[in-house]
């Protein structure tokens, strides 16, 4: 995974994109009516039910457009919210406070749809040792926080880019010419370029995992589209050998059966793109 350096980072940079895009040259809304030294007050207002996420963000937010804007903090991050909670109170220059706006409600009302989708899939895993991951079919230019989102809900992180994780999937084995030269291949280049990443080799059926077996240094077994009996075999073939993981096209009403079969994790890209974003409003007080 990524460090958390790099992911400070990334935050810094959608947040610097954020306004920028938004804001360009000014706000000339707010710069031709509200005077430069007017003060004011808004209140995060909840018109949904869910988990909240995005509050740490929108503190960033606030810090990085004004750093003299205050935040009073009622609802934290992981909380469950329903209508007509406040989550928080931000006070300070009323110009920057709608400089802001925007941004933070994109952001809280995207995080916030992620994490309560994450939560509907992790408590269907409950009692079971499966753990639901991630994948990097985010939207682009904001997937630090929608896999911040995803940790809010309960889930955990898959690999965050091409980079912290090798992942041979399909297509690369069959550019390489099977499974066995993909991983070859891999190992040697890591160990030329000094590299110490994770790799995660993906099956599509059980005459592929045993062929994955028989090479070192794989860390997970993805086992793609397997049925719920292939699984339960390929749990078993596998043993602690390595990570197991099964994806594709897992559901709410999927996702306990294979739990059931034994796997480590399950991935899905649905927690972050297939979400509708929560109803939040900053209004004045």
């Amino acid at each position: 995974m990524i460090s958390e350096a790099q992911f400070q980072n990334e935050l810094r940079l959608i947040i610097e994109n954020g306004i920028r895009e938004d804001v360009g040259d000014g706000d000339h809304s707010s710069l031709a009516c509200i005077p430069a030294t007017a003060q004011g007050k808004a209140k995060l207002l909840v018109k949904d039910e869910g988990i909240i996420a995005g509050v740490e963000f929108a503190k960033m937010i606030f810090q990085y457009v004004d750093k003299d804007l205050k935040v009073e903090t009622f609802i934290q991050d992981g909380t469950p919210v329903k209508y007509g909670d406040v989550v928080f109170h931000v006070s300070g220059s009323s110009q920057s406070i709608l400089k802001s706006e925007r941004l933070v409600l994109n952001a809280m009302q995207r995080m916030s749809a992620i994490a309560t989708k994450t939560q509907s899939f992790a408590r269907l895993l409950e009692g079971t040792k499966t753990k639901v991951l991630d994948t990097r079919k985010t939207t682009p230019g904001i997937r630090a926080i929608e896999k911040w989102a995803v940790k809010i809900g309960g889930g955990e992180n898959h690999r965050f880019a091409l980079y912290d994780m090798v992942m041979l999937k399909d297509n690369h084995i069959d550019f390489a010419g099977g499974i066995t030269k993909a991983i070859q291949k891999t190992n040697d280049y890591l160990k030329q370029n000094n590299l110490d990443l994770k790799i995660i080799v993906e099956a599509r059926n059980l005459d592929e995992v045993r062929e994955i077996l028989q090479s070192d240094n794989v860390y997970r077994i993805l086992l793609d589209n397997f049925d719920y009996d292939m699984t339960r075999t390929a749990v078993a073939l596998i043993g602690d050998q390595c990570q197991t993981e099964s994806s594709g096209n897992i559901n709410e009403k999927t996702i306990r059966y294979y739990a059931e079969c034994g796997v480590d994790y399950i991935s899905s890209g649905a927690l972050t793109h297939s979400v509708y974003n929560m109803d939040l409003s900053l209004k004045a007080i």
